[in-house]
């Protein structure tokens, strides 16, 4: 269905509000006088001018605000005031110049009316911000004599912060990286998401070496990054019923209604007053407390309303494996998407532009399929809060939303049983269903009598019960989908969503290859290299941290005796680093003149960590074969893990405590210590990946290939100078067409090679013993009991004696071969180092600064704006 849109027969703009809404600092329009001229809006215009203060960008500044927010924010002087007080006022302090930079940006969006474009992602994992903040304001070393003068560290206050652990992983950094940049680049773009009590789990191990999830305190001390928004709320409708009227619309009423309150964080550019916004949600009861039970003595009635609305937001991902985890988790991503649209459409009426203009104004990027429900949800807005109708609502709503996938698992593709969305959110079940109309109508005009490619593309799924394919929807109403990787971009238009590119036409299935935003992922978390490179270069940090191709110029360098002892010291010092915080969270100690080869990715079969501790202990029984003399020869290592597992993923927490394990033994073992060890670093975050990344020699990124989308942190690892092992999978292929192949090591089967692989294992198993015999002594060994009660690990064993879905059986040789020649290759120093600096000279492709302009120039049609 498509139709032309007239403005003049819908709705005007203000014909309906968007539920509630309070003052916003964002929705002024200034008022002129008759020259033009824009009038001051209140009070003595030389009053207000002269008193408004300026950046905080000279030491006794510094140290006069610090001392103020010691005194007034929080009440101390200076004989109580502890580490974590000092960094509560510098952070009050540093926020105070984001603030007035917020201010200048969102002043300058609103006179210029710029397109913007929104970011919806259920995770934002930003790590710590004030190291961060710092960097990018440009004050970090005059921060850092104010902070001297007044008796403290500054490199003490930074490990007072805890990460905002809000996202469980990669697609969660992606989302923080792409705010980074978009500040950076000078883009009008704001992103959403929801604000968790708790984030993440903590993680703990066990004695018996298992992991034990604890809840993640982020928000045990107030968060100073934050501005609560009391002003800025929505109410947002569950369960109820929807009344059909006339010309598709409803009038969706009844149910429990929450409320949806902001909290602002301020997102900085680089070397640029550019400072966007990340818009939090919290949930709060509407009508909180209910006196009237209270009284009559049922306490728990009197708080129902008030712990239920306050649920939504309360953790990251609850469990779905229940009927409440599952409710719980789709209200969470309604909650979200209603507020965000809420809130969007309030900013776009502030415009005064007609409703047809809305796609204009307006990009919505869908990031993976956890915001879908914002296409019924816009859709229901536009149909029966604004009177447009349905035909050309269909047409806003498709040029307005843009979908990133992230996944080519079929199993990991979204779905949500149809009666738990007709009773949570029954209109926008009628909204799905009226679009599954318009999906079969196209289709059987296109491809009439092929009814099993109608089933594979409904967005109702048969069975029972009955499911709702939130891939398809998100295909269906977006201008266009993206992979993050070329081999995923075009597994993507192969295979799940084939039907959809027969449909639609290839056009409309691209590729932006994800990024890294290069001031955190190398001048801060790797401040010495950085150095090294500008003092090299003669190049300010600001060129190349702004443009990342500049590194090239490091590739004159590479032969040059000199530079490589320099850039050897640089990873020397940063596997001190990280060995001295093993030692003092760990109470380990780390050989730093091994190679350190590191993994640290969440916990998932794909990602095939088994892989890696398998090839561990294959290593380690080598080593115990050997006489002392031929050990002697042997090339040093450590290998280091990090990553969670999801609480329910059985298998994937048995790899942990597998790992922990044998490393209890291997570390241990007086014949082998000294050239192997083993150690899992629990808890990972951003703020550790921060250590570990610079010390790396090698990187292992070893998914079954076809099964990464791309991955960020192999492009991490390699613009910090570590060597990559791998897969021929995700951005792994990218980095190595960048690098030359010479500088990667790669093993194991191809993308094409995989399907027939898993069929001759389902129905012509071969086993192990006979398949791959390195690999069934280790997986015996096991059994055996040599590094614990091997009883415990046979479900995880089984996964690779039986089917072996993600083909360790087949690629067991080919991975400890790519491991000899990595071994081979890091005893020539001075070539290894080489490979080192040709790896991050050809980085420059994987700044997120290139793959947010991507967006915004091929997708979004969107444009830089500086701030005056």
């Amino acid at each position: 269905m498509t139709s032309t849109i007239d403005p003049k027969t819908i709705g005007k703009p203000g014909a309906r509000t968007v539920r509630k809404h309070v003052r916003s600092l964002t929705g002024y329009t200034p008022e002129t006088d008759e020259t033009g001229k824009e009038k001051w809006p209140r009070g003595d215009e030389k009053a207000w001018k002269t008193s408004m203060r300026g950046l905080d960008t000279d030491i006794p500044s510094i140290t006069k605000s610090i001392v103020g927010h010691v005194q007034t924010s929080l009440a101390q002087q200076a004989h109580n005031l502890d580490d974590l007080g000092a960094y509560q006022a510098a952070a009050l302090s540093v926020r105070d110049n984001l603030i007035l930079n917020w201010n200048e940006t969102q002043m300058h969006y609103t006179r210029k009316e710029p397109k913007r474009a929104y970011y919806l992602s259920l995770e934002f994992l930003m790590g710590r911000t004030l190291d961060n903040a710092l960097l990018n304001l440009g004050l970090k070393p005059k921060y850092d004599d104010s902070i001297s003068q007044l008796g403290f560290r500054l490199e003490d206050l930074l490990e007072q912060e805890r990460d905002a652990a809000l996202g469980n992983g990669g697609l969660g950094r992606l989302a923080a990286c792409y705010l980074d940049s978009s500040a950076s680049q000078e883009l009008p773009v704001w992103g959403y998401g929801l604000r968790y009590k708790y984030g993440i789990f903590q993680q703990l191990i066990a004695p018996d070496g298992s992991q034990l999830e604890a809840p993640d305190p982020w928000l045990e001390h107030d968060n100073p990054w934050e501005l609560p928004r009391l002003d800025v709320t929505y109410e947002v409708r569950f369960y109820g019923h929807s009344e059909r009227l006339d010309n598709m619309k409803a009038v969706w009423s009844g149910g429990q209604e929450v409320l949806a309150m902001a909290y602002d964080t301020m997102i900085p550019g680089y070397e640029t007053k550019s400072t966007n916004n990340l818009r939090l949600w919290e949930s709060k009861p509407k009508r909180g407390f209910d006196l009237q039970s209270f009284n009559a003595g049922d306490y728990e009635r009197a708080v129902e309303s008030s712990n239920s609305a306050a649920a939504i937001t309360s953790v990251l991902y609850p469990n779905d494996h229940t009927t409440f985890g599952k409710e719980l988790r789709l209200k969470q991503q309604y909650f979200w998407t209603a507020a965000s649209l809420a809130d969007i459409m309030r900013r776009f009426k502030n415009l005064g532009k007609p409703i047809s203009e809305f796609p204009d104004y307006v990009a919505i990027q869908l990031n993976d399929t956890h915001p879908t429900l914002a296409i019924p949800e816009l859709m229901r807005i536009f149909v029966d809060e604004e009177d447009v109708p349905w035909d050309a609502a269909w047409q806003l709503v498709t040029n307005t939303f843009f979908f990133t996938n992230h996944t080519v698992l079929p199993e990991a593709l979204e779905k949500w049983p149809v009666p738990l969305m007709q009773n949570l959110l029954p209109r926008h079940m009628q909204i799905i269903f009226d679009i599954t109309e318009i999906v079969v109508s196209v289709v059987e005009k296109k491809f009439p009598g092929d009814r099993e490619r109608l089933a594979r593309m409904s967005l109702i799924e048969e069975g029972y019960p009955q499911n709702i394919r939130m891939a398809n929807l998100a295909c269906i109403g977006t201008r266009k989908v993206n992979g993050v990787a070329e081999l995923h971009s075009e597994l993507v238009r192969l295979t799940i969503m084939k039907d959809f590119v027969d449909l639609y036409g290839v056009s409309k299935f691209s590729n932006v290859t994800n990024g890294i935003t290069p001031r955190r992922w190398l001048d801060q978390c790797n401040p010495r290299l950085s150095n090294l490179i500008s003092e090299t270069l003669k190049l300010p940090k600001a060129v190349f941290l702004k443009d990342l191709y500049k590194l090239e110029g490091l590739l004159q360098f590479a032969d040059d005796p000199a530079f490589q002892k320099k850039w050897a010291a640089v990873k020397q010092s940063n596997k001190e680093r990280l060995a001295q915080h093993v030692q003092t969270t760990l109470g380990l100690k780390i050989n730093t003149h091994a190679m350190f080869d590191v993994q640290i990715k969440r916990l998932h079969e794909y990602k095939r960590q088994t892989l890696n501790i398998m090839g561990v202990i294959h290593r380690y029984l080598t080593l115990k074969d050997m006489t002392p003399a031929e050990r002697k020869k042997v090339n040093p290592k450590v290998v280091l893990f990090a990553g969670k597992a999801a609480p329910g993923y059985y298998v994937a927490k048995l790899t942990i405590r597998l790992i922990v394990n044998v490393a209890r033994i291997i570390n241990a073992d007086a014949d082998t210590k000294d050239y192997l060890q083993l150690y899992f670093l629990p808890d990972y975050s951003v703020s550790l990946a921060e250590v570990l990344i610079p010390a790396s020699d090698i990187s292992q990124h070893i998914s079954t290939a076809g099964t990464e989308a791309s991955g960020t942190s192999n492009m991490k690892f390699c613009l910090n100078g570590g060597l990559l092992v791998g897969t021929v999978d995700g951005a792994n292929i990218e980095i190595a067409e960048e690098v030359g192949e010479q500088n990667v090591f790669f093993f194991g089967h191809l993308t094409p090679a995989v399907e027939d692989l898993r069929y001759k294992h389902m129905y012509h198993p071969v086993p192990v013993e006979q398949k791959c015999p390195p690999l069934a002594r280790v997986l015996n060994e096991v059994s055996a009991g040599r590094f614990g009660d091997g009883g415990v690990y046979e479900p995880l064993l089984n996964t690779i004696r039986q089917h072996d879905y993600y083909l360790l059986t087949e690629d067991f040789d080919s991975y400890i071969q790519a491991l000899k020649l990595v071994d081979e290759a890091y005893q020539d120093r001075t070539e290894w180092i080489k490979k080192s600096i040709r790896t991050t000279a050809k980085m420059g492709k994987f700044s997120s600064d290139r793959a947010i302009q991507d967006y915004a120039q091929e997708y979004w049609n969107i444009e830089s704006t500086k701030p005056e």
